[in-house]
């Protein structure tokens, strides 16, 4: 059975940083993607950044890119989502999200939301001062 566990989500200053970590076990997939999504107040859950064990690719939302880095442990099964220069426009639960098949992305390496199989429950980010 597939588990996503997100950890790290906290109470930040804006400006601050945040390393969270979604720890995934019960597949076996040379070809999977990881994503983490955001979900704000109010708004829809979008994808922010996601990676891809075959070939390496990252994909960022505009808005993160040169602030956030994804990155993976394959030897401890987990992606971790760095995250400086926090903003307010942040605020949200942070979900990491599986595809353990092969699958579609763009040139970008985006994954469109539909695709991704597994979820993890979720951890909350608030920047505020």
């Amino acid at each position: 059975q597939v588990h996503l566990v997100e950890s790290g989500g906290d109470l930040v200053q804006p400006g601050g940083s945040l390393v969270l970590s979604c720890a995934a076990s019960g597949f076996t997939s040379d070809y999977y993607a990881i994503g983490w999504f955001r979900q704000s107040p109010g708004k829809a859950r979008e994808l922010v950044s996601n990676t891809h064990n075959s070939n390496g690719m990252t994909y960022y939302k505009d808005s993160v890119k040169g602030r956030f880095t994804i990155s993976r442990d394959n030897a401890k099964n987990t992606v971790y989502h760095q995250m400086n220069e926090l903003k307010h426009e942040n605020t949200g639960v942070y979900y990491c999200a599986l595809r353990v098949s092969r699958g579609y992305f763009d040139t970008e390496g985006y994954v469109p939301q539909y695709d991704y199989e597994y979820w993890g429950q979720g951890t909350q980010v608030t920047v505020s001062s």
